[in-house]
């Protein structure tokens, strides 16, 4: 695991390497290194892909697979555990994310993967483990994810499994529980999983390894798989042991359309090479359901799904990860943002190149689920992956949307005002936006034993508001239809600052993320900067900046602790940006703490231009899973140089 110790300070004396230049000189000097690395790492056709890491569940799934499927490359497997093993914490577990506290249910994971590979169950690594395991209960307290794999292994009956009966796919919408009410991420992964748990998938498991010692009670005899948490919870799990008495009832010919309509589903959003959903857990799911069914290895779409998976790959000289997915227009969105602000003018031509991609993969009217709540809304947003059609994404259409706004090149403005108005169109009541959906509210729904993870909905959050205000408000300039909606928006993202004068970052980590996209979003606005959302803001960065004059933030602070808000134990590079950032666009710029954010940044710069910060950036889902964003070390401390040196340029 990376500790603090750990974080290169090779570059820490940086003044000293560059005898002779000192503040602008300095300055300068650390922002043309940066941007010539960056600008290095654009692709050909114009787009820039960072790596995205997430903790060792994914790459577990993946040897998981193989032994599914009995199709075992051998070498992958070596190399992929030699990266699970590398990201054991001292104590045993597997945690979720770097330094965190061991997350059962990944650790289960990661066991079972380590046995596939051959790692002896007597091995050091694999009994403290083991232990550890054992002393969280066992595999019988892991989450529904991880249980609904081993059923599959049969290492677990399937009484220790929510009833997901594939007869959901029939519900009419009015039900309680319909697809559309819940996330994108959650009908993608749930519609070929129904067909697997319907049919009791068995894997062929080949070597015949169990994990039987895992658990404190033999799994037949366990009785506690579904904790009561509330009342609510304990009508849904009585609705769980109805369904399944009364299964048998089902009749074959409803089974069997129930099938179809999951299998014409999940077809219809296979999205090529891409995916189901653009994500690990769909896509796998959706191979091995369609093999379940009898389709032939070399059925069209057997293909396509495993070339999807194998795309996600990360293969190195020495080891190999699997990634959940891929994050293209994120990551060229924000580079550009970085190198418009570093060099607008000489960037020209790699901006061009990056926006004619980006225009390439602009959708239109393609079908997409966000349609069932608008369905005539245009279309012209951005997926977060190269494609992924039936699920744009608001917050990087917003992103998109103003970095064009921002560069000020020609030939943009249709897709800026197509992205704008699909914008204002997928607003929700409140005034908020959620990531893929409107309105996506429906909480009852996180208390069904399916939702243990406590991830299934998409409701809005101030980030993605934020950066929509920041759109909507930079083209309202001069086109007054997109005031309503921004107004709206400014009076959700006033209404959810916190009481301290931060806001929660539900897609970045995590105070310190929320509270620099507001103030971006903010200053793009009418709002002035002594409104109390600018002043308290503020306040509050500087009041959680370290004394190296950086900033951090652990992930444990979506665990319901105040603490640690705004903290953590060292400072990184991409959090210090996004502190400096928002306090500039607070109008903060001549602070002492904007100053001591700056000269930490040029303190760790490495000699090739990045930091390479260890610790993972962003929740997937908070509390359940998070990511290792590569590039935000590359762009974000790039941004807050140039925007630090440009603000003092105007003065």
């Amino acid at each position: 695991m990376f500790t603090e110790a750990h974080i290169d300070t090779s570059s820490q004396d940086i003044s000293n390497t560059n005898t002779g230049k000192t503040g602008l000189g300095l300055l300068n000097a650390a922002i043309e290194r940066a941007q010539a690395k960056l600008l290095s790492l654009q692709s050909p056709e114009g787009y820039w892909v960072f790596e995205l890491e997430a903790d060792c569940t994914i790459p577990s799934e993946y040897i998981m697979m193989m032994h599914y499927l009995d199709d075992i490359d051998e070498e992958l497997q070596r190399k992929i555990a030699v990266y699970l093993r590398s990201r054991q914490a001292e104590d045993g577990s597997y945690p979720l994310f770097t330094g965190g506290p061991g997350d059962i249910s990944g650790s289960v994971k990661t066991y079972y993967a380590l046995k596939m590979a051959g790692d002896s169950i007597d091995a050091p690594h694999m009994v403290k483990l083991r232990d550890w395991i054992l002393s969280q209960g066992g595999a019988a307290r892991a989450n529904v994810f991880t249980r609904i794999a081993l059923a599959i292994f049969e290492q677990l009956p399937w009484r220790g499994v929510p009833y997901i009966p594939v007869e959901i796919m029939l519900l009419p919408s009015w039900f309680p529980f319909h697809l559309d009410k819940v996330s994108y991420w959650s009908r993608t992964v749930m519609v070929p999983l129904f067909i697997m748990c319907t049919l009791k998938a068995k894997a062929k498991n080949p070597h015949k390894v169990n994990v039987l010692e895992l658990f404190v009670v033999h799994p037949d005899e366990e009785k506690h798989y579904f904790p009561e948490r509330t009342l609510l919870n304990k009508f849904f799990l009585g609705l769980d042991k109805l369904g399944r008495v009364t299964e048998p009832l089902i009749p074959q010919r409803v089974r069997e359309h129930a099938i179809q309509k999951a299998v014409d589903w999940f077809t219809e959003r296979l999205n090529g090479e891409d995916g189901l959903g653009g994500i690990f857990p769909a896509m796998v799911n959706a191979y091995q359901s369609m093999l379940l069914l009898g389709f032939p290895a070399d059925h069209p779409n057997v293909v396509i799904a495993r070339q999807s998976i194998d795309k996600l790959l990360v293969i190195k000289d020495d080891y190999a990860y699997c990634q959940p997915c891929l994050s293209p227009v994120w990551d060229t969105a924000l580079a550009a943002l970085a190198l418009q602000e570093s060099d607008k003018a000489a960037n020209v031509p790699s901006l061009t190149k990056a926006y004619d991609w980006l225009k390439s993969v602009q959708l239109s009217d393609e079908p997409g689920d966000w349609r069932v709540r608008r369905p005539n809304l245009a279309g012209g947003g951005w997926a977060f992956q190269f494609a992924n059609p039936h699920y744009p994404d608001v917050d990087d259409t917003a992103v998109v949307g103003f970095a064009m706004a921002d560069s000020n090149l020609p030939e943009l403005d249709e897709s800026i005002h197509r992205a704008t108005r699909w914008i204002i169109g997928m607003q929700s009541q409140n005034g908020g936006y959620g990531a893929f959906d409107v309105d996506n509210t429906y909480y009852y729904l996180n208390e069904i034993p399916f939702a243990d993870h406590g991830a299934l909905l998409d409701p809005p959050t101030v980030d993605v508001s934020a950066r929509c205000a920041m759109l909507m408000a930079r083209v309202a300039k001069d086109h007054d239809e997109y005031l309503p909606a921004l107004k709206r928006t400014i009076e959700y993202i006033r209404g959810d600052q916190e009481a301290d004068g931060s806001w929660f970052g539900r897609w970045g980590t995590n105070y310190i993320y929320g509270t620099w996209s507001a103030l971006l979003g903010l200053e793009q606005t009418d709002v002035p900067k002594t409104d109390p959302m600018y002043t308290k803001a503020a306040a509050w960065l500087k009041s959680v900046q370290r004394e190296d004059g950086g900033w951090g933030e652990d992930n444990l602070s979506y665990h319901d602790d105040k603490k640690f808000r705004g903290r953590y134990h060292f400072s990184t590079a991409f959090q210090t940006a996004w502190a400096v950032l928002g306090l500039i666009a607070a109008g903060e710029v001549h602070s002492q703490e904007v100053k001591a954010g700056i000269d930490f940044l040029l303190r760790n710069q490495q000699a090739d231009g990045v930091w390479n910060d260890p610790c993972f950036t962003a929740p997937g889902f908070p509390k359940v899973f998070y990511l290792k964003y590569h590039g935000y070390d590359k762009f974000f401390p790039l941004w807050a140089l140039a925007r630090y040196r440009n603000e003092l340029a105007k003065q």
